[in-house]
């Protein structure tokens, strides 16, 4: 019955993706009703604040078991913009006997190992299944209830957390003891338009969002982080693809290159972290920049980007709130830890947020931290949340399975390794004449990368 499904909304705080849940949320419930059936509890997760790390699932597990263990049959995850046919739904967890341990989702695989999976199942990555999001999956109590005992005798490991959904069914499949994922046909992520979606439970809208005009080329600010050893080669690639998208941008380096040109903010380039670069570059945002200029994106200098997109993507968003937004990892998050955006997606920054965050005093613990963990730290301190998207990336195209890809318009890639970086910016970032035009997504010609 519809009752025993709870559902759990991998919602966030901020005021566009929070209304979107609560949209998804109303018409979850108006569906029940229409059909006549007692309201189903509808969970939204950014509003279990009780753990910073609430977004990463597993440590809820011990409260969804205390609260629904004895009453409830399944808990189904989806995203935001996941649509729901609840009567479908329904029928297909009819199938699966509800007093069994199951993990149901659409299932990804990579076709190749890939370093955001630790190159996991290096001699077959295809054999292991993890679910994609975007169409929902659900857990059945009983294993519910089998992770949350788990987790009592065993906490999760304090580390990093960078791909959950492939995090998670490797925490649930324990090494063999516990169940694969098994794919569910009806969970979908085709657009609901599409002429497939017949069968499907549910769908998932795979356009940019556009709430509204997107913002002037001049309200995006692009700083470049870069060092002299990677001028002759990364530089021109940002010349010849995504540069010309961008109205305002600086190149930040350790030399000043007046052919390119480069500024030298006095900082020594570092091996490792670039904290002491990236507070010198918001610093001179905030002081340097008009006050008009409600946006700063932060890229390194092999992070290929659409300008084109953010600058419709950030049509949803309000620059008077502090917006922290990109790709979010975790660290720590099993025991307190914090989330953050990992830099080489590109970092984007409302002036609000860089306000706030160099008024705080919190500032790099040496030159050469992680800039962007230093950053997450900054923001979880101030109790201001980061905002996750999946269109920013922190590896390349071929590090994503296809069927992942496909239902996304992407914002950003990164890295330049055994790639071409300039035939990858123009099969998957550039802005072709159809979306110029009306922002819908087409078919691209996406060969093998």
């Amino acid at each position: 019955e519809l009752k025993g499904i709870v559902f759990v909304i991998q919602s966030q705080s901020n005021s566009f993706h929070s209304k979107r849940a609560e949209d998804l949320k109303r018409d979850i419930l108006e569906q029940a009703v229409d059909l006549g059936k007692v309201l189903p509890t509808v969970l939204l997760i950014h509003q279990i604040d009780r753990h910073e790390g609430a977004w990463t699932i597993l440590p809820l597990m011990s409260d969804f078991s205390v609260t629904y263990g004895r009453n409830s049959s399944w808990i189904f995850f989806c995203e935001e913009d996941t649509r729901i046919q609840i009567s479908k739904l329904l029928e297909t967890l009819r199938r699966f006997d509800k007093s069994k341990e199951w993990f149901l989702g659409k299932a990804l695989y990579d076709e190749e190992s890939t370093i955001i999976h630790h190159y996991a199942f290096a001699e077959n990555p295809t054999v292991f299944k993890f679910p994609d999001f975007a169409a929902g999956w659900a857990l059945s109590i009983p294993l519910v209830n089998k992770l949350a005992k788990k987790l009592k005798s065993e906490p999760l490991k304090s580390d990093f957390t960078i791909d959950l959904k492939h995090e998670i069914a490797l925490y649930i499949w324990q090494k063999g003891e516990g169940p694969h994922l098994t794919p569910v046909p009806e969970f979908c992520t085709d657009d609901v338009n599409s002429y497939k979606v017949d069968h499907c439970a549910t769908t998932f809208s795979n356009f940019l969002p556009l709430c509204g005009e997107p913002v002037n080329k001049e309200d995006v600010f692009v700083a470049v982080k870069t060092c002299r050893k990677f001028h002759g080669d990364r530089i021109p690639v940002v010349k010849q693809t995504w540069e010309r998208e961008a109205a305002l941008i600086e190149y930040y380096s350790d030399y000043a290159d007046i052919s390119i040109p480069t500024i030298d903010l006095g900082i020594p380039n570092t091996d490792r972290g670039h904290c002491g670069k990236t507070f010198a570059i918001l610093e001179r945002f905030l002081n340097h920049t008009s006050p008009r200029t409600p946006w700063l994106v932060v890229v390194d200098d092999d992070t290929l980007i659409s300008i084109f997109r953010l600058r419709k993507l950030l049509s949803c968003y309000d620059p008077n709130e502090p917006v922290f937004l990109g790709e979010r990892y975790g660290y720590g998050l099993g025991t307190g830890g914090y989330s953050y955006i990992t830099g080489g997606g590109g970092m984007v920054f409302s002036r609000t947020a860089v306000q706030k965050l160099l008024a705080s005093k919190c500032r790099c613990y040496s030159m050469d931290a992680p800039d962007d963990m230093v950053l997450g730290m900054c923001f979880s301190g101030l109790g201001i949340p980061i905002t996750h998207s999946p269109l920013f990336h922190q590896a390349r195209p071929m590090d994503y399975p296809k069927d992942y890809l496909s239902h996304q318009i992407p914002v950003s890639f990164h890295k330049h390794w055994n790639i071409d970086p300039v035939k990858v910016y123009f099969t998957w970032l550039a802005p072709n004449t159809e979306e110029l035009r009306n922002g819908k997504k087409v078919g691209y010609n996406r060969e093998d990368l």
